[in-house]
């Protein structure tokens, strides 16, 4: 199986071939922001998690790096499966999950339970969200087919950046554990609302078995160089991203700021030039220079860590950094997936698997490291530790296009260079090179 034959997926011509509702893609939208927001909650409530179970300053990063091994366990052996089952009736089976590990971590008493809870919650959140990505890119005809997993990407964004905000807020009112409840019941409403919405897609042909549906995203990492290029910058970049965020909580809810979870969560909507810079960036791949759009991306993540480096004397600071952050955050992933998917489109859900698990495993490295660089260097010491991570990414990147130049035929889906390096190819293969 060199290039994967046996794909999963229906041939083109058994797409769905109607348009895709307006209010069908407003609820794929909505449904990936509550799906995501799962494994994002804990983030501004991790000094209240911390009071709770005792756990050191040093250590509480590690709820964060749990939510991220659940992630990473459901793109491995879950996020495949769209390729194979019924989308529907899976995201209907990961609904009943997800409500069952919000409660598990609402009612746990204990620091095993509740690493395994939130586990749980990281799994199902993320299994649902990419399972939904998935669904619009099969449910979507090809000439709208953009539109429909863009909307999908947006609700992310917002998903993302709501999540923050809604569970500061929630805390402050009713507890962090009131949070979980709360996501609980949201899930039952999903459950509720897609299985009645949703339109049912063609059935596909399963010419892979399960083992053989795993084995082949190994085949897909040691096959595709974009996937495995672009996956290492998307882990550098969301190390960057899980150290920021990962340990904001703990400077700005100590003197002198001491602010509330409303107000630390908040910052989060902040983000929301992280959504504009996305979908220009989506654009910009789309006419052949994502490789351009990335190295400005870079610029901008690594000089957000100067303003960041000012967040205990100024709050202006802190809101410039973080705006800079997301906007090349953002813009990468984008671009990182524009390129991806174009790869191999008949194997969408496990390419987005293979990706999303450079993703988990960036955030919950970038977790775990800047909780425990402020227990020993202090808000100074997370920003060089993300200033660091920020520029590995961007010499890596200035690496693998100096290696593409050299290389002259290295694989690449940046569409102009596909171009280029083809036409070269063709010249030395016409002349005997």
């Amino acid at each position: 199986m060199s290039r994967l034959e046996e794909s999963g997926q229906a041939p083109a011509s058994n797409e769905v071939r109607r348009g895709v509702p307006s209010p069908v893609v407003w609820l794929l939208s909505a449904c990936c922001a509550l799906s995501v927001a799962n494994v994002y909650y804990a983030q501004p409530l991790l000094d209240a998690i911390a009071h709770d179970f005792d756990i050191p300053p040093a250590h509480i990063g590690g709820v964060i790096t749990a939510t991220q091994i659940g992630c990473a366990l459901a793109l491995v052996f879950v996020v495949p499966l769209g390729d194979i089952l019924d989308k529907k009736r899976l995201m209907s089976l990961q609904l009943i999950g997800l409500t069952l590990a919000c409660i598990g971590v609402a009612m746990a008493s204990s620091r095993v339970a509740l690493l395994l809870s939130m586990a749980s919650a990281g799994l199902l959140g993320t299994a649902m969200t990419q399972g939904l990505i998935a669904y619009a890119a099969t449910l979507a005809p090809d000439r709208e087919r953009g539109r429909v997993v863009g909307a999908a990407q947006s609700g992310v964004v917002v998903g993302l950046l709501m999540a923050r905000t809604f569970a500061g807020a929630v805390a402050d009112l009713a507890g962090w554990r009131m949070v979980y409840w709360m996501s609980a019941a949201i899930a039952i409403a999903m459950l509720a609302t897609l299985g009645q919405r949703l339109p049912a897609l063609p059935k596909t042909p399963m010419p892979l078995r399960y083992g053989a549906l795993l084995r082949s995203m190994a085949t897909l990492l040691r096959e595709e160089r974009v996937l495995r290029v672009r996956g290492t910058i998307g882990l550098l970049m969301f190390a960057a991203f899980g150290t920021f965020w990962g340990a904001l909580v703990l400077p700005l809810s100590a003197p002198p700021h001491a602010m509330s979870h409303t107000a630390i969560g908040a910052f989060g909507l902040v983000g929301a030039a992280g959504a504009i810079a996305s979908a220009r960036a989506g654009r910009l791949a789309d006419r052949g220079f994502g490789d351009l759009t990335t190295g400005v991306a870079l610029v901008f993540l690594l000089a957000a860590w100067l303003p960041l480096l000012w967040t205990t004397q100024s709050i202006a600071l802190l809101i410039a950094g973080i705006v800079l952050l997301d906007a090349g955050g953002q813009a990468i992933h984008v671009v990182n997936q524009s390129m991806i998917f174009g790869a191999r489109p008949e194997a969408r859900a496990r390419l987005v698997g293979c990706y999303m698990l450079f993703y988990s495993a960036g955030v919950g490295l970038g977790s775990i490291a800047s909780t425990t660089a402020y227990a020993y260097a202090g808000w100074s010491g997370v920003c060089m530790l993300g200033a660091l991570t920020s520029a590995a990414a961007m010499v890596f990147w200035l690496v693998t296009r100096l290696n593409e130049s050299t290389a002259g035929c290295a694989g690449t889906a940046d569409l102009r260079t596909v171009g280029v390096n083809a036409k070269r190819c063709a010249n030395q293969n016409s002349s005997g090179m």
